[in-house]
């Protein structure tokens, strides 16, 4: 992989990784296009950029992790599930799923429709929305949307995207859940990254390091500002338009990259 390619892919990762629209897809598909070659470091390289995302992350909400207690006690509990089903099926997960242009394909797909199902029946009124913060909401809610964020270990599902919908279905407002989603983006993160990291760090060439580390960089400028951009993006819109932005992308790949 060239400085180039680390480059191109951080970005991608940092202004994809908050959005419900699955980052893993999209440097997956990046990949692809750039024909960077499908090896160990490639596998690792997309888990680990992550660490970039998660620094923009705890620059954004310093204060909030510091402070709020209550808050921190959520997401920690939301965490649990993911860390279970991502340490149990570690080696499918890089062996099998993110190998699989199908199963990226299908996930967005299914994600998109779910998005758009979920968000006209919220407009009908069949899932009322509850005016609470994520600070309040019951400890056994954080333990749903935790279980939830779990289906990520599906590439294609996306992180953002099932925990956005199991706040949605539990009636938590948009602002609100956008912002529970980015905190307990930095446990999951933090763990699947030094996991990985553990696993394969000691057979990275001094080359692989720098390549990482200019991916690292790239991941937190663009997360910076995706993050930011995705809190206004849904005070004002719904997360209609990303379910129909899945469904595109998953024609592109069934049609381009299958």
């Amino acid at each position: 992989m060239s400085p180039f390619h680390a480059i191109i892919l951080g970005l991608l990762e940092g202004f994809t990784e908050f959005l419900p629209v699955s980052s893993t897809a999209h440097l997956v598909i990046g990949a692809h296009l750039l024909d960077i070659p499908s090896d160990t470091f490639l596998t690792s390289f997309i888990i680990a950029i992550q660490l970039g995302a998660i620094a923009s992350l705890l620059f954004l909400y310093r204060k909030t992790l510091i402070s709020d207690h209550g808050l921190v006690l959520r997401v920690l509990i939301a965490f649990l599930p993911a860390a279970l089903v991502g340490f149990a099926l570690y080696s499918v997960i890089k062996e099998v799923f993110l190998e699989s242009m199908t199963i990226i394909a299908w996930a967005l797909f299914l994600g998109g429709v779910v998005f758009i199902l979920f968000e006209r029946a919220r407009k009908r009124g069949f899932i009322p929305t509850q005016d609470i913060r994520a600070e309040h909401m019951s400890l056994r809610k954080a333990l749903v949307i935790g279980c939830a964020q779990s289906l990520a270990v599906v590439p294609g599902v996306s992180r953002a995207g099932a925990t956005i919908l199991g706040g949605l279905a539990l009636g938590l407002p948009r602002v609100e859940i956008a912002r529970f989603s980015f905190l307990l983006a930095i446990p999951t993160m933090l763990a699947a990254t030094g996991y990985d990291l553990l696993r394969t760090g000691s057979s990275f060439a001094f080359g692989d390091w720098h390549v990482l580390m200019l991916g690292f960089v790239a991941a937190f400028c663009a997360a910076y500002v995706s993050a930011r951009a995705l809190i206004h993006f849904v005070s004002t819109h719904s997360f209609e338009w990303f379910g129909w932005y899945r469904i595109v992308l998953a024609a592109f790949i069934f049609f381009f990259l299958i």
